[in-house]
């Protein structure tokens, strides 16, 4: 009796779920700074001016702090070993000045040189005590008020003590590390944009969505997130193939792939006027790069615009071969093999041929869910111009429905505004842009932060609505605009009255 009245409980999570394994994808958080990898057994990861392997994470739960020591080996730190300002205490609280007017930066405060503290990193001595050396050899250190001393304690351990924690991927986390290390890769949009993009959209379990967007496969992610692998997105991709780098940095269990669709984008032309059929995927070549989209408006130089900042941004991981061999893992096509690995090249003619049958078939899915027209929302967040995009696009989503446009400028979204009012069918416009400000919040010492960001883009919501039942509300509108004029009329006879009746 007593256990007949509770309610079932949320199922507990998989004790797996919070250690690390070979293959997942991982973040690794320094300070401020962030960087997904995958977790791979002998693979060399370079992060920070610094290279370590990831072997020893393996089996540890998320969120555990690791020191990198001889060797590149990372080795847990324990809590007991994590000291603030503490160790330093006898420095810093007994000995103190007043002010730093005194204080000159000539270069010759520090005693020890950069032969001895190298020296002093071969003998395998750790961060800390060269903090604590530098701090003894500093002849200025108990000249600096306390807060200085705090800040200086703070630069030198963030510079010789290699502490790396390594976190799960989530929606913030990437975006902050994307829009810090790569803005370009997802169109400047901020992580505060994405907030009010997945908002305003009504992204929500048990939805049928359509997403157009040239951000990594960022917004995706994010979206596929928040939906938690129920419901479906259609993705809409110009060019060959849709990009995901980001999408796999979250690294969701294949669960979640069977609700993702995708379609070409220069096939939405002919879905919206009935041309589309089968055959029209078949012809369509697979590496192919053009810019050829539905509406014909958008510019063959923006795909090619992209490949030369893809060229560009290779060129300079080339610098960094290190660097380059720890991203090589977020591949666009994870399906890629060396011409090795491929076995025979009958064999590999047919799993291409198999691959292809399969994609077709799911683009052939794609299509009947688009030609539903019933989705429950909208996402486009592309570099292309966003008005002739959400005009075709809108056709597919229901009344009712959200959709939320951005543009890293104003003056598209203004545009895409003055034509969705001529329009009709949309309601609730509004262009958004949202201001962030960091703040600094320590102990008598709280103010915002001097450096901010300029911008974070900016959006254009909205809600569908029938386009029947516009008529109605013209024909009201015309009706009360006529009784106004009748209005408008009455005053100015009744002031021709009043000097006859003086009279």
């Amino acid at each position: 009796m007593e256990g007949s009245d509770e309610q079932p409980g949320p199922q507990p999570l998989h004790p797996g779920d919070h250690c690390i394994r070979d293959g997942d994808f991982v973040v690794l958080k320094r300070e401020d700074v962030f960087k997904a990898v995958q977790v791979q057994r002998r693979k060399k990861v370079t992060f920070e001016k610094q290279w370590f392997y990831l072997d020893n994470v393996i089996g540890h739960n998320y969120g555990t702090t690791f020191e990198v020591t001889n060797g590149g080996i990372l080795q847990p730190k324990k809590k007991k070993e994590e000291p603030t300002s503490e160790q330093f205490s006898s420095l810093e609280t007994k000995e103190a000045g007043t002010d730093n007017r005194n204080i000159i930066d000539d270069g010759k405060s520090q005693k020890l040189t950069q032969d001895d503290i190298k020296a002093l990193k071969d003998k395998g001595i750790k961060g800390e005590e060269i903090v604590q050396q530098l701090i003894e050899n500093s002849t200025t250190f108990r000249d600096k008020t306390e807060f200085a001393q705090d800040k200086y304690i703070k630069k030198k351990k963030k510079k010789y003590e290699a502490m790396i924690t390594i976190v799960k991927p989530s929606t913030r986390i990437l975006s902050v590390m994307y829009y810090a290390r790569e803005p370009g890769k997802i169109n400047h949009m901020r992580y505060d944009t994405l907030a009010q993009m997945l908002t305003l959209g009504n992204i929500r379990a048990g939805n049928k969505m359509i997403v157009m967007e040239t951000c990594a496969g960022l917004v995706l992610g994010a979206m596929m997130e928040r939906m938690g692998g129920f419901g479906s997105i259609i993705q809409l991709y110009p060019g060959g193939g849709p990009v995901r780098a980001a999408t796999a940095c979250f690294g969701f269990p294949k669960s979640f792939l069977s609700g993702l669709y995708e379609f070409p984008l220069n096939k939405v032309d002919s879905l919206l006027n009935g041309t589309f059929s089968a055959e029209m995927l078949s012809s369509e070549p697979k590496d192919s790069t053009s810019a050829e989209e539905s509406n014909g408006t958008l510019e063959e130089k923006q795909p090619s615009e992209q490949e030369n900042e893809d060229s560009v941004a290779e060129t300079q991981e080339s610098s960094h071969p290190e660097e380059q061999e720890t991203m090589e893992m977020i591949s666009q096509d994870p399906e890629y093999k060396e011409p090795k690995e491929r076995g025979s090249k009958k064999d590999y003619i047919q799993e291409k041929q198999r691959r292809q049958e399969e994609q077709k078939k799911r683009h052939l899915e794609a299509a009947a869910l688009l030609s539903e027209k019933n989705a429950d929302g909208l996402i486009v967040a592309s570099r292309f111009h966003p008005t002739p995009l959400l005009l075709s696009l809108l056709d597919f989503v229901a009344p009712s429905r959200p959709f939320v446009v951005y543009c890293q400028y104003k003056e598209p979204l203004l545009e895409c505004y003055t034509k969705l009012r001529e329009r009709g069918g949309v309601i609730n416009l509004r262009l958004s842009e949202t201001w962030l400000r960091n703040y600094q919040v320590l102990p008598d010492r709280s103010h915002p932060k001097l450096l901010m960001s300029g911008g974070g883009g900016y959006l254009l919501s909205g809600f569908t609505v029938a386009m029947d039942n516009l008529k109605a509300d013209t024909s009201l509108k015309s009706s009360t605009s006529t009784l106004e004029s009748y209005k408008t009329e009455e005053p100015a006879a009744k002031k021709r009255k009043c000097p006859e009746s003086d009279a």
